[in-house]
């Protein structure tokens, strides 16, 4: 009986863990002066609570420095850098330019 007891409570932990409470979303811009050059990127240096004021911190950005005929602009969410590919690595990425 307590074998059975210790294996539920493991199985509702290891659970939990896994599949319990919501990810928090952080959006991240990602500003590409140049549409041909994506190697080139400004990083914003602080996240965002959701993909629209991503969205709109780049648009507002882009028009700031009167790129708005050779820059465009990508949110990822939740990225975190990778040491091995030295760059950022993102669950997901929207772009500006995608139809």
């Amino acid at each position: 009986m307590v074998k059975n007891l210790l294996l539920i409570s493991c199985a509702t932990i290891l659970l939990n863990g896994c599949f319990g409470g919501e990810k928090e979303e952080k959006w991240t811009a990602f500003i590409y002066p140049i549409k041909e050059d994506t190697k080139k990127y400004v990083k914003s240096p602080v996240t965002f609570n959701s993909l629209e004021e991503c969205k709109k911190v780049s648009i507002l950005e882009i028009q700031n420095q009167k790129l708005e005929n050779i820059a465009f602009f990508k949110c990822g969410l939740n990225c975190t850098f990778h040491e091995g590919m030295k760059t950022e690595v993102c669950e997901q990425m929207l772009s500006s330019i995608d139809k």
